[in-house]
Formats: structure tokens, sequence, C-alpha cells
């Protein structure tokens, strides 16, 4: 049975493919149970690769082409025009192309996954935004990249996939400050934390309004908590609050069809 994944309306078009997975079917075992798709994590590359290749037959993709990146937490985009080996993958947290049967993989365990397409110009685009890349501007880089290969932003649609979500993300006192320094708008992707002093952080609400920015075609969230649903998804935040140390990521991966 293929990997279940979530898709979003928007992204759905013909010579597109793409797919928000979860932790489910896949052959790893123990605390990377099941589809776990990092080769960080301390589980086994026979199992980590047929999870790769599991997601993408999933997507009706070739495996082969299947790509993704050593994740810094930055706004560093890289354009692929060819496929290349785990072990030769760039530092970078954003991807693009316009190589039909390329594609782009993202790993999150908590973090947004952002998913991208201009259909008509062809060109697809996936970033990792956790709170720092989403604050050094990762999701505006990669709608750059993408222009730079022929999209126009106002054909883009973009999807943000399951992430933590703004009931499960409590953040110190010193977190907002930043953030508040840069917009005091931003004062609304903040509540009052369940611990004296500290707040909730809407990670995919501050995503989302980023994205609006730009004037995209389309902008959408899939409204999935990663740390709240522990049957579905990999949570870096869940594992810590639990005392254990190791842990999965789900990939969500996008592709034109070749």
């Amino acid at each position: 049975m293929p990997a279940p994944h979530l898709v979003a309306d928007a992204l759905r078009h013909k010579d597109i493919v793409h797919g928000f997975f979860g932790r489910e079917g896949g052959v790893s075992q123990g605390p990377f149970d099941s589809l776990n798709c990092a080769i960080t994590t301390g589980d086994r590359p026979e199992d980590i690769g047929e999870n790769r290749r599991r997601a993408a037959r999933a997507l009706g993709a070739d495996p082969a082409g299947l790509v993704s990146t050593y994740q810094i937490h930055s706004a560093d985009v890289v354009a692929v025009d060819a496929p290349w080996g785990l072990d030769a993958r760039p530092k970078a947290d954003a991807l693009v192309t316009r190589v039909p049967g390329v594609t782009l993989g993202i790993l999150t365990a908590d973090c947004a996954p952002i998913l991208f397409s201009d259909a008509e110009a062809g060109v697809v685009g996936a970033a990792h935004a956790g709170w720092r890349g989403a604050k050094l501007g990762v999701a505006e880089a990669t709608v750059a990249a993408m222009a730079q290969l022929g999209a126009d932003p106002r054909r883009i649609d973009a999807a943000v996939g399951p992430c933590i979500g703004k009931a499960s993300y409590e953040v110190g006192p010193e977190f907002p400050g930043p953030f508040l320094a840069d917009d005091p708008a931003n004062t609304r992707f903040f509540r009052p934390g369940v611990r004296e002093g500290r707040s909730m952080f809407d990670l995919a609400g501050y995503v989302g309004e980023r994205l609006q920015r730009l004037g995209l075609k389309s902008v959408s969230l899939l409204g999935r908590d990663t740390c709240a649903e522990g049957d579905r998804f990999f949570s870096y935040r869940r594992t810590c609050l639990a005392g254990e140390t190791k842990f999965g990521c789900e990939i969500s991966a996008i592709a034109i069809r070749g």
C-alpha cells in the first residue's frame, strides 16, 4: 500500500505531483517507526533508503530523482538541475527546479514544510521553515529563486504543511522580542503561555503571513499539529518533552511529472 500523505488542493495539477508525508507507511523501527526519511537520525541507512523510495513511489515519481539537502535553518536556496546522491547534498533549506522528474524533498519534525508551484511556468519549490529560517526569509528567497527560473509570483500556489501547532509551541520570555522588533504587528502570533512569562507561538500563521505579503496566487495552511498528533507525525518537541533523544523526520515533496 502506498505511503499515506496529505495534499493541498491548490497544488493539484495534472503536471505536478506533491505530498506531505507523516510517519506512517515505512519500515523503520523503534523511535523511527516507520517512514523516517532523514539520514542524520541514527536510523538504519537501508531502512531510510527504502522509506525514501516508498515516498517517491507514492507520488508516482522515480526514487532516483528525489533530492534533499543538509538543512541548517537558513534562507539559502539551491536550484536543482539534476539529482545528487545523499552524500553530495548541499547545505541549504530550500530547493527549486524546472526539471521534470526531479523531486524536491524537505525534512521536518515540527518545523514548517512549504511546497510551491507555478504550474504554468513548470517551476516548483520546497522550503524548510523553522522559526529561524522563516524569520531570515526562506519563503521569500524561495519565491525569488523560482522567479529566476521563469515563475511569476502572481501564479505561484504555496501550501504550508504539518508543523508544530500554536497550542503546542511554548517559547521562552526572550523569544517574542526579535519578532516584535521586526514588526509590532507580529504580536498577533503570540498568546500567553501555560507557564508564567512564556508565550505560545503560531509558527504556521507567521509563515503564512509572510507568504501572503508576496502577492502569491494562493497560500494555504494544512493546519495539522505534529507535536499533538503523535500517531501520525514525528515531533522533536514531543520527543524532548518525553525525555527521549531519538526521533525521525517526515518528508514533504513536490515534482514536475517526468
